[in-house]
C-alpha cells in the first residue's frame, strides 16, 4: 500500500526513521509497539496465525463445520473448538432472550383468556366467542410464526437428516396446533358438526402452541446461560496473563509491549508483584515465584538463572530478565484452556435423556397420525375426509409435549435453590445428573483437604538457655521484616503465643536460605539446613526431630542464636476439621477416593495418612491430573474432581463433575459444575443426596410430560368413537396437556422440602 506523503497522512519517527501510516488505526497500533513493527517480527505472527475458525457440537463432536449454527443432529448450537479471550456477547442468548419475552407476552394474556372460564372468569363473555378467537389468533400468530422460527428450522433439520429429537416433536405439534387453530377459525364450515363447541365456533389450540413456544424458551434460556458461565472459566484462565510485556531490546531499550507481540528469543523483564507474561528461562536475577496455578502449592519457588518459569505464575519479591521459549498455543496456560475448552464441550447434556425418549415416540406418534388419517378415510363417516385430517390432527396435537419444556429447568431451578441454602451452588443440570453416578472422587490437597494457608504449627527447644517466648518472639522479629512466604504464618502464630517484636538490626535475608539479624544484642539466623552451613552451625543434634516434623508433612526451618543452634520452628498447612469425617461417609457410600497433589510425596503420603485416602499421586502437573481422570474414565469409572487452584481447572473440566471450593481461585470455580460456598468438603454429601433426588425428580417429570400425551394418543385417533360416537373432545386434550405441565410443576416443587 502506498502512502502520500503531505496529504495530511499521520506519521512517526522512530531511530531516526520517518514511518507514514494510511489511517490513524495504523499509526497508533505501529506507536504501541514500534521495534515490533520496524524489525519485521510483526510479519512472522502474520504468517503463524490461524484464522480457521472451527465449531463443534457439544453432543456429537464429529459435526464440525466452519462459523457457528446449530447441529443437524440434535438441533444444539455449535461452539467454537478453539477456545478465544474475546469476550463477545453471545448473541444465541440475547436472540433467545428477546424470543422468550415475545412468546411469553403472547402466551400469559392467552392462558388467562382460554383458562379464565374454567377458574370461574367470565372473560370469554366479556368478548364474545368470536372476538375471543380472533385475540387468540392475534397474540398466537407473531409466536408461531416469528419466536418459534429456530425450533422449526432445527425441527425441519432432523427430519432431513432423520434424527428424529425434541425439535421434531415441537415442530410436528406446535405446527399442527396452529395450523389447525387457523383452519378452524377462517374455515368453520369444513369441520363436522360434531366437533363443534355449542356457539358453533371449532375448538382452537392457539393457546397451547404458544404456551408450548414458550416453556421451551424458557428452558432454552437457562440451558444458555449455563453454558455461557463454561466461558467464564476460560476467561478467568486467560486473565491470569498480563495484557503487556516489558520488553528489553537488543540495544538495551525497555518498553511495555503488547503480550500478542512477544515471539520466542525476546528479552522481558519482570518486576516484583508482576505476572510472568509467558513460558520462560531466567537469564539474570533471583526471586520466589508463585506457581500456585501449577502445583497448587501456596508456597512460592525459588528461581535463579536457568530456571524455567511458567506464562501466567507471580513473581513476588525480586527482578528478573528472562528470555521467552514458548508463547501463544505453545505455552503452559495456552495448553491449559485448551485442556479446559476440551473438556467442557465433551460434556453431553441432560438434553439427551428427552432426546432419547423423542427418538422412539416421535416415529410412533407419526405413524399412529398417518394410519388413523387412512384409517378415517377409508372406513370414516361421510364427510370421511374431514374426519381424516382432524383425528390425523389431534393425534399429533395430543403427543405435543406441553411439559417438555419445564421437565427439566423446574426440577434444576427448585434444586439449584434448595442447594444455595445448604451452600452448594450447582452450574448447570448436567452436573446433577453425573454426580448422581458418581463411584470415584479425586480430591486435591491444598485448599480442599488442607486449609491452603501455612500455619505455625510446632516448637521444638534444644537448649535451656531460651524459653519458648523468647524464641517466637525474635523469630516473629526476624520474620516481620521478612517477605518470604512463610513469614506471615510465623508471625501470626508468635503473636498469638505471646511473642514480643521488635525492630531487627543488620536484617539481611539470604535467597533460598532464610534471614539472620541482631536481636536484642544476639545475632540471630533462622533457615534451613543450608543457612545453618554457611553459618558454621551443625544440626546434626536436631536430625531425628526435624526428620519427625517432616514425616508429618511439615517445613522445618532452624533457627540459632548467637552461633548455638537453639530450637527447630515448623510450618504446617493444617487439615480441615471435616475432611477426616467427609472421607469416612464416602467410604461407606461405596467411593473410593484418590489425592492428586502438586506437593512432594512424604507431605501428600502424611496427609492421606491421616484421613485414610485410598490413593496417592504426588508431584502431578494440570495435565497429569486430567490424564488421571481420563485413565479412570477408561477403566470404566465415573469421576468426580474436587479442587480449588488454577491447576485444577483441566481435571474439573474433564471429570464427569467438577467440584470447586468457594474459597478458592476463579477459573476452578468458573470450570466445576458444583461449587462448595463455605470451602468445606462435607458439602460433597450434601451435593450427593441433592444429585440423586433431582435426577430422580427430573425423570419423574419426563415421564409426567409424556404420559399423558401417550395416553391420549390412542383417544385422539378415534378409538373410542365406537362407543361414544365422537371424536376427542378438544377441552379433553386441552386438559391433559395442563394436567401433565401441573403434574411437573406439583413434583419439581418437593425438591424445596428435601432432606440434604
Amino acid at each position: 500500500m502506498s502512502v502520500e506523503i503531505g496529504k495530511g497522512k499521520p506519521s512517526l519517527s522512530y531511530q531516526g526513521h520517518d514511518y507514514h501510516f494510511c489511517s490513524t488505526k495504523c499509526h497508533d497500533k505501529f506507536k504501541t509497539d514500534p521495534y515490533f513493527y520496524a524489525s519485521g517480527n510483526s510479519k512472522k505472527v502474520a504468517e503463524a496465525e490461524d484464522k480457521s475458525a472451527l465449531y463443534t457440537c457439544p453432543m456429537h463432536p464429529e459435526v464440525v463445520q466452519e462459523g457457528p449454527g446449530s447441529c443437524p443432529k440434535c438441533g444444539m448450537a455449535l461452539e467454537p473448538m478453539i477456545a478465544g479471550s474475546e469476550d463477545e456477547p453471545n448473541h444465541e442468548l440475547i436472540d433467545f432472550t428477546r424470543r422468550l419475552w415475545v412468546s411469553s407476552i403472547g402466551a400469559v394474556p392467552l392462558l388467562i383468556l382460554t383458562m379464565g372460564p374454567m377458574l370461574g372468569l367470565p372473560i370469554r363473555e366479556w368478548f364474545g366467542e368470536t372476538l375471543a378467537l380472533n385475540i387468540e389468533f392475534v397474540l398466537a400468530t407473531p409466536v408461531v410464526l416469528w419466536a418459534a422460527l429456530p425450533f422449526f428450522q432445527r425441527g425441519w433439520s432432523s427430519i432431513k437428516t432423520v434424527n428424529p429429537n425434541m425439535w421434531t416433536l415441537i415442530t410436528l405439534g406446535v405446527g399442527a396446533a396452529y395450523a389447525y387453530s387457523v383452519v378452524g377459525l377462517l374455515f368453520p364450515d369444513l369441520f363436522p358438526t360434531s366437533l363443534k363447541a355449542e356457539t358453533g365456533h371449532v375448538p382452537v389450540y392457539f393457546e397451547a402452541a404458544a404456551v408450548i413456544v414458550a416453556l421451551v424458551f424458557v428452558g432454552q434460556v437457562l440451558e444458555l446461560r449455563a453454558r455461557e458461565r463454561t466461558g467464564g472459566a476460560i476467561r478467568a484462565l486467560l486473565d491470569l496473563s498480563p495484557k503487556t510485556a516489558r520488553r528489553i531490546t537488543p540495544d538495551g531499550e525497555e518498553y511495555d509491549a503488547p503480550l500478542e507481540n512477544i515471539l520466542v528469543g525476546d528479552k522481558l523483564r519482570v518486576r516484583p508483584g508482576e505476572s510472568i507474561p509467558t513460558d520462560a528461562i531466567v537469564l539474570e536475577g533471583q526471586s520466589s515465584v508463585e506457581e500456585s496455578m501449577i502445583t497448587g502449592e501456596p508456597l512460592p519457588q525459588e528461581k535463579r538463572p536457568g530456571d524455567t518459569v511458567t506464562g501466567g505464575t507471580l513473581n513476588k519479591n525480586g527482578s528478573l530478565i528472562i528470555e521467552t521459549k514458548a508463547v501463544g498455543g505453545d505455552s503452559m496456560l495456552a495448553k491449559i484452556v485448551d485442556m479446559v475448552s476440551s473438556a467442557q464441550r465433551s460434556k453431553a447434556p441432560i438434553q439427551g435423556l428427552a432426546d432419547k425418549v423423542s427418538s422412539y415416540f416421535v416415529p410412533t406418534v407419526v405413524v399412529i397420525a398417518i394410519v388413523s388419517f387412512i384409517l378415517w378415510l377409508t372406513f370414516g363417516p361421510t364427510p370421511s375426509l374431514a374426519y381424516a385430517i382432524v383425528a390425523a390432527v389431534s393425534v399429533l396435537i395430543i403427543a405435543c409435549p406441553c411439559a417438555l419444556g419445564l421437565a427439566t429447568p423446574m426440577s434444576i431451578t427448585t434444586a439449584t435453590g434448595r442447594g444455595a441454602q445448604a451452600g452448594v451452588l450447582i452450574k448447570d443440570a448436567e452436573a446433577l445428573e453425573r454426580m448422581a453416578k458418581v463411584d470415584t472422587l479425586i480430591v486435591d490437597k491444598t485448599g480442599t483437604l488442607t486449609e491452603g494457608r501455612p500455619m505455625l504449627t510446632d516448637v521444638v527447644l534444644l537448649s535451656d538457655q531460651h524459653s519458648r517466648v523468647d524464641v517466637l518472639s525474635a523469630a516473629a522479629s526476624l520474620e516481620k521484616a521478612s517477605e518470604h512466604p512463610l513469614a506471615e504464618a510465623i508471625v501470626a502464630g508468635s503473636v498469638t503465643q505471646g511473642a514480643v517484636l521488635t525492630q531487627p538490626e543488620d536484617f539481611t535475608a539470604v535467597t533460598g536460605k532464610g534471614v539472620i539479624g541482631v536481636i536484642a544484642d544476639s545475632k540471630v539466623a533462622l533457615g534451613n539446613a543450608a543457612m545453618m552451613e554457611a553459618e558454621g552451625i551443625s544440626t546434626a543434634k536436631a536430625s531425628d526431630q526435624s526428620d519427625a516434623l517432616r514425616a508429618q508433612g511439615k517445613t522445618v526451618m532452624y533457627m540459632a542464636m548467637d552461633g548455638k543452634l537453639t530450637s527447630l520452628i515448623a510450618v504446617a498447612d493444617p487439615i480441615k476439621e471435616t475432611a477426616k469425617a467427609t472421607i469416612n461417609e464416602l467410604h461407606a457410600n461405596g467411593m473410593k477416593v484418590i489425592m492428586a497433589t502438586g506437593d512432594n510425596e512424604k507431605t501428600a503420603k502424611a496427609v492421606a495418612a491421616a484421613l485414610g485416602i485410598d490413593e496417592v499421586r504426588a508431584g502431578v502437573m494440570p495435565e497429569d491430573k486430567k490424564s488421571l481422570v481420563d485413565d479412570l474414565h477408561k477403566a470404566g469409572r465415573k469421576v468426580a474432581m474436587a479442587g480449588d487452584g488454577v491447576n485444577d481447572a483441566p481435571a474439573l473440566a474433564s471429570a464427569e463433575v467438577g467440584i470447586a471450593m468457594g474459597t478458592g481461585a476463579d477459573v476452578a470455580v468458573e470450570s466445576a459444575g458444583v461449587t462448595l460456598l463455605h470451602g468445606d468438603l462435607s458439602g460433597l454429601i450434601k451435593a450427593r443426596k441433592l444429585a440423586r433426588g433431582t435426577l430422580r425428580n427430573i425423570k419423574q417429570n419426563l415421564f409426567f410430560a409424556f404420559v399423558y400425551n401417550a395416553a391420549g394418543v390412542p383417544v385422539a385417533a378415534g378409538i373410542l368413537y365406537p362407543l361414544t360416537g365422537s371424536l376427542l373432545s378438544p377441552m379433553i386434550a386441552a386438559a391433559a396437556m395442563s394436567l401433565s405441565s401441573v403434574s411437573v410443576i406439583t413434583n419439581a416443587l418437593r425438591l424445596r422440602r428435601i432432606k440434604l
